[in-house]
């Protein structure tokens, strides 16, 4: 943001504001923390501010502040459409093209004539948005509010709440500080939000706490884990009927990816769950070095994301899917054995 932009946006927001706060589908921690660490912030400055999800948050985050106050789009479709369509302000957070908050969502945000904020650090933004804070290099969303709320002199105003918010996110987004994203900054901003009352420790064990059935469902996704030493890659399969079986609650597959990526020479790691509600195949790419996952979904699966971390989808089956990874795999050949840690 330049200097100008800074000054237009204290002028919008010195007088109270209609204000919806959006994140993409599935919305983790860094979803979740962002979007609520602006509300808290917006509501204690007087604005009438509403957090609109598409849909619901895993049971890991509901107790983030303010997390009761969400409306879930999916279950208010009427409701939510009327907040989004009263809005003055519609700040999108942690996405970065309409088509990441589903069709129902999208359908709406497509219409509607708001002023569009966009504050994002995924790569290859749409435009959409009047004002638009992305940085790709930065590890998570919940940063870069706090970045944002740096630039307009607002620091003083961050409380515990909007601090625990802002600490989930971006513990969550780095893997606990283990990521390559994390940085300096990183580290400064995670000291100041402690000092601004963080429990760290409580977060932690909120966030990482497991249920029996979360285990035995790690146990199946280790037992379905396959190796392709040529490629130096490990993908992890779920179907539809192993949820199931196993009683699969939203949020328990978070994670399971890295078990992939950290065995030794990998660089590439995946995992394919099979969605029958949606009637897709949900998948999640990590990676190593300069390999870029981001360019491989994008390409090939319907997704993107960052260098070392992508989501992506497909429509057919997930036999289907997984033989569609293999044979594309011979594409990336010498950039997966000549990866750059």
């Amino acid at each position: 943001m330049n200097l100008a932009e800074i000054k237009s946006i204290k002028t919008l927001f010195s007088k109270p504001q209609k204000i919806a706060i959006v994140t993409h589908r599935n919305p983790d921690g860094d979803a979740y923390g962002s979007s609520l660490a602006l509300y808290h912030y917006f509501k204690n400055d007087y604005h009438q501010v509403t957090v609109v999800s598409p849909n619901d948050c895993p049971g890991f985050l509901k107790w983030l502040p303010g997390q009761e106050d969400v409306v879930i789009f999916e279950n208010n479709i009427a409701i939510g459409t009327k907040i989004l369509e009263e809005a003055q302000i519609v700040i999108a957070l942690d996405f970065n093209a309409f088509h990441r908050t589903g069709q129902a969502m999208q359908a709406v945000l497509e219409k509607i004539d708001p002023i569009y904020f966009l504050i994002d650090h995924h790569q290859e933004p749409d435009d959409f948005a009047r004002y638009t804070y992305v940085d790709v290099k930065v590890c998570s969303t919940c940063q870069m509010i706090y970045q944002f709320l740096e630039e307009l002199d607002e620091l003083p105003k961050i409380n515990k709440d909007i601090a625990t918010c802002l600490y989930a996110g971006i513990l969550t987004d780095t893997g606990s500080f283990r990521f390559p994203s994390t940085s300096s900054k990183t580290h400064l901003i995670a000291a100041d939000l402690l000092d601004r009352g963080v429990e760290h420790a409580k977060i932690y064990n909120r966030i990482h706490e497991n249920s029996i059935n979360r285990l035995k469902l790690l146990g199946k996704a280790l037992n379905n884990m396959h190796v392709i030493e040529k490629y130096h890659t490990a993908f992890i399969t779920l179907s539809n009927d192993e949820l199931r079986e196993l009683n699969y609650q939203k949020g328990d597959i978070e994670g399971f990816v890295n078990y992939a990526l950290s065995l030794s020479g990998i660089v590439l790691a995946a995992i394919f769950i099979e969605d029958t509600k949606q009637e897709i195949i949900k998948i999640s790419f990590r990676s190593i070095g300069n390999f870029n996952v981001n360019e491989l979904s994008r390409k090939y699966f319907n997704g993107g994301g960052h260098i070392n971390a992508a989501g992506g989808r497909s429509e057919k089956s997930l036999e289907e899917t997984v033989n569609d990874f293999k044979n594309v795999l011979p594409k990336f050949d010498r950039l997966l054995n000549n990866y750059n840690e």
